[in-house]
């Protein structure tokens, strides 16, 4: 949902938070520095947090170098390519190792071929003393022939395990570039991929396909009333309630502040809606309780958007269908969930919900 005024004034927040927090430790207003305090501002980077909060209470100000660690290493865009490109280059460097003893046992092969060949003519015409040499020479290299494939089936051995673990670390860091931080749902990127290519299986398979929109209701209040913290554990205990109630050919995403998405490949918009209820019911029936002192902060409710897939869809008019679903059911009382078939919805009209 973009353009209406919460959202509007949620940011706004942001960017004056990001400011003071400038100007108090009259560090340069760049936009290095803006970046890293409006990450900080939001919250959606606990371990950005964690890590300027710890320089903070250990010197009270943060260097020049300091911010250029936290950018570097949590806001820097090449962050990601470049840890990929490190795992790639091990991988790379471990099989030109393996190609290298695979070279080096060949020739030993070679070698211990050629040195049979040349035992055998010589047997033909050799004495008994010849004989006894021909067989010890035969023994020795043979026994060499078995040292050199020891030494490589241990190398291969252990290549393997190399390659095994720089796969994991690489798969590791393909899922961290597709996951938002905060809830460990799939992030915006992935979402966007994901349902380009979910539209295009569902026409080729001739498959139903349905898309639902989420917003936390009064998400603003949330955070105004019991701070940023509170708003991410809202924000966590809603990803929680939405990864418990798909299924596993879905994908669940935060799509952007308070809002998240599902993609439902091959289902209908009867079974979206149920979907859908049974997340609306799921976090409304969750209380939320302040970790610090206990206190309970109420329980905390969503409004949904349902719209299926048409003959004539892009991505951008079936996200733009179930926004409007989600507008209207904001309209009609929040804590609810509405498709394109509601009376309620009215696919022509939008309104700012507060």
């Amino acid at each position: 949902m973009s353009g209406h005024s919460d959202e509007h004034e949620r940011t706004m927040a942001f960017c004056e938070i990001a400011l003071s927090q400038i100007k108090a430790l009259r560090q340069p207003a760049t936009p290095r520095n803006y970046e890293i305090w409006y990450s900080y501002a939001t919250g959606y980077q606990p371990s950005l947090n964690q890590k300027i909060n710890e320089t903070l209470s250990q010197s009270g100000s943060l260097s020049e170098a300091d911010l250029e660690s936290v950018y570097e290493t949590y806001l820097a865009p090449s962050r990601l390519s470049d840890r990929i490109d490190t795992v790639g280059s091990k991988v790379m460097g471990e099989i030109e190792q393996v190609m290298a003893m695979i070279d080096a046992a060949a020739g030993s092969a070679s070698t211990y071929t050629e040195s049979l060949a040349g035992m055998s003519e010589k047997i033909g015409a050799s004495d008994r003393e010849g004989l006894r040499a021909i067989v010890e020479g035969l023994v020795a290299t043979a026994k060499e022939m078995e040292e050199s494939n020891q030494k490589l089936e241990e190398r291969l051995s252990a290549s393997k395990k190399e390659i095994t673990e720089l796969q994991v670390n690489l798969e590791a860091v393909r899922t961290e570039s597709l996951t938002d931080p905060l809830t460990q749902l799939a992030n915006r990127k992935f979402f966007d991929t994901t349902l380009q290519d979910a539209i295009a299986f569902a026409r080729d398979n001739d498959e139903p396909l349905s898309l639902m929109l989420t917003d936390i209701d009064h998400f603003k209040k949330f955070n105004d009333t019991f701070g940023h913290l509170t708003g991410d554990q809202v924000l966590r205990l809603v990803a929680m309630s939405v990864k418990q109630n798909v299924k596993g050919q879905d994908t669940a995403a935060r799509y952007g502040g308070e809002e998240f998405a599902v993609i439902l490949p091959d289902t209908v918009l009867r079974s979206a809606l149920t979907v859908a209820d049974h997340i609306r019911r799921a976090v409304m029936t969750k209380e939320l309780m302040k970790r610090s002192t206990g206190e309970h902060l109420g329980r905390v409710t969503i409004s949904i958007g349902v719209a299926s897939l048409q003959a004539d869809d892009t991505a951008a008019t079936l996200i733009e269908r179930a926004d409007a679903c989600l507008y209207a059911a904001k309209r009609n009382g929040r804590n609810c969930v509405l498709c394109e078939a509601d009376p309620e919805v009215s696919l022509d009209q939008t309104m700012q919900v507060a």
